[in-house]
């Protein structure tokens, strides 16, 4: 069956709500060497960029050595292995509109600053994984959002189509990777960025996935 479109998703903040499992592992490494842990509300200022650019954030860049780099974002990436979908939450409407997605023959991919492995392994978990045809991380090209050959990538792995794929995503750092490969952008408000929606451009603006097949039918 010939795939008619493709659309691109990010991860955290996008697909899943992920801010609470984050928080409670980047406090775990803070608490463990001796830096200040951060609330909830504090992840739209750390989230977005992997593990140690979350960490780093925290700390103002205070950290140079790459020993003791190395052994924090080797703690994080243990404790929150171990500890990936204990409160994280699928965004509102996502398994009805994936459904639709799939009913309709859109092909669709996962392009994360999260590690591979991990956002296999929370996509899994929370019974997603089985919707996407391909889930590229931070780790799985040399390179990653908003370098836009992680999502072109991505495209031809899965055999779409430039100009028949859209991105969705909560951050500038995905609006920026779409733009980048000239691609139409989707924003998912309230995401884990501290700049606004008016910050961020993007071609269309919502609230979660209730009711977002009515938008993709209209780039189909």
């Amino acid at each position: 069956m010939t795939q008619i479109y493709t659309i691109l998703f990010d991860l955290d903040g996008t697909l899943v709500d992920t801010a609470p499992d984050l928080i409670e592992a980047h406090n775990h490494v803070m608490k463990k060497f001796g830096h200040t842990q951060k609330k909830l509300s504090d992840i739209k200022s750390l989230a977005g960029r992997g593990a140690w650019v979350m960490m780093q954030r925290s700390f103002k860049n205070e950290i140079t050595d790459e020993k003791t780099k190395k052994k924090m974002v080797d703690e994080f990436i243990s404790f929150y292995a171990k500890n990936i979908n204990n409160e994280s939450k699928p965004i509102k409407g996502i398994f009805e509109f994936l459904e639709w997605a799939k009913s309709k023959n859109i092909s669709m991919g996962v392009c994360t600053n999260k590690r591979e492995v991990l956002a296999i392994d929370l996509l899994k978990k929370i019974n997603m994984y089985k919707y996407f045809e391909y889930v590229a991380g931070a780790d799985t090209f040399e390179f990653n959002k908003p370098d836009p050959r992680h999502l072109t990538n991505v495209i031809d792995i899965i055999g779409g189509d430039l100009k028949r794929t859209i991105m969705v995503g909560d951050s500038e750092v995905d609006a920026n990777s779409a733009h980048n490969a000239n691609i139409p952008f989707v924003l998912v408000k309230d995401g884990y960025t501290e700049k606004s929606e008016k910050e961020i451009k993007h071609e269309e603006l919502i609230n979660d996935f209730v009711g977002f097949e009515k938008i993709i039918e209209k780039y189909l």
